[in-house]
C-alpha cells in the first residue's frame, strides 16, 4: 500500500460489464479487478502491473467514491483515493483522451507543482501529484489530485491518447460503497 506495491491480482470474472448511468463516452471493458481486504487510507494506492499484458490503458475517476482505478486490457492494475474539484472549481465528468504529459508541470493560474501532469483539457483540468496526504479534506481547482509515488506510477505507464472516464459511481457492484473489492461482491 502506502509506498509500496500490491504483488498479487486475484482475478475475479465478471459476469457482465456494469454500465455507467447514461454515457455518451465510452465505458472500457473490465475482465478482473484487483481484490483487497481493507479500505485504502489516505495516501495509501494499490499497484501491480507486473505480469499484465502490454497495452493501452483506460482510467476511470468515480467522484463519488473519490478513487482513481487504473485498467489495462480489462485488468485492473492500479487503485487510489483522490481529490477532486471543489464545489466552486467542479471537476467535469465524461470522457477524456490525455493531451499532454509534463513530469515536472507547474500550474501558470495558481503557480502550485503539478507533479506527473496528465493533461485532460486545455482548459486546466489534469491528473497530477497532490502529495502524499490526499484525502477528503483537501480539494482542487478542477483537478484530479493524487499520492506523488501513484502519480509517477501512472506517468510511467500512461501514453496521450489513453482514455480517462470521470464519472460518479463506476461499476458499485463491484466495488461496493467504499470503492474496496469484497467477497460479498463477486
Amino acid at each position: 500500500m502506502r509506498g509500496g506495491l500490491l504483488r498479487c491480482v486475484a482475478p475475479v470474472l465478471l459476469s457482465a460489464i456494469v454500465a455507467a448511468p447514461a454515457l455518451a463516452a465510452p465505458v472500457p471493458a473490465v475482465h478482473s479487478v484487483m481484490e483487497t481486504g481493507e479500505a485504502l487510507q489516505p495516501g495509501e494506492y494499490l499497484w501491480a502491473a507486473d505480469g499484465v499484458a502490454p497495452g493501452r490503458l483506460s482510467i476511470v475517476v468515480d467522484l463519488r467514491r473519490e478513487r482513481l482505478y487504473v485498467y489495462r486490457g480489462g485488468v485492473e492494475i492500479g487503485r487510489t483515493l483522490i481529490i477532486y474539484g471543489a464545489d466552486h472549481k467542479p471537476t467535469p465528468t465524461g470522457s477524456f483522451p490525455i493531451l499532454e504529459k509534463d513530469r515536472d508541470h507547474v500550474s501558470n493560474l495558481y503557480n502550485a507543482p503539478m507533479p506527473y501532469m496528465l493533461r485532460l483539457t486545455w482548459g486546466g483540468v489534469a491528473i497530477h501529484g497532490s502529495g502524499e496526504d490526499v484525502d477528503s479534506r483537501y480539494a482542487t481547482h478542477g483537478c484530479i489530485g493524487v499520492p506523488d509515488e501513484f502519480a509517477a506510477l501512472l506517468y510511467a505507464q500512461a501514453k496521450k491518447g489513453d482514455s480517462v472516464l470521470v464519472t460518479r459511481d463506476w461499476m458499485p457492484e463491484v466495488y461496493g460503497r467504499e470503492g474496496v473489492q469484497t467477497a460479498s461482491n463477486n
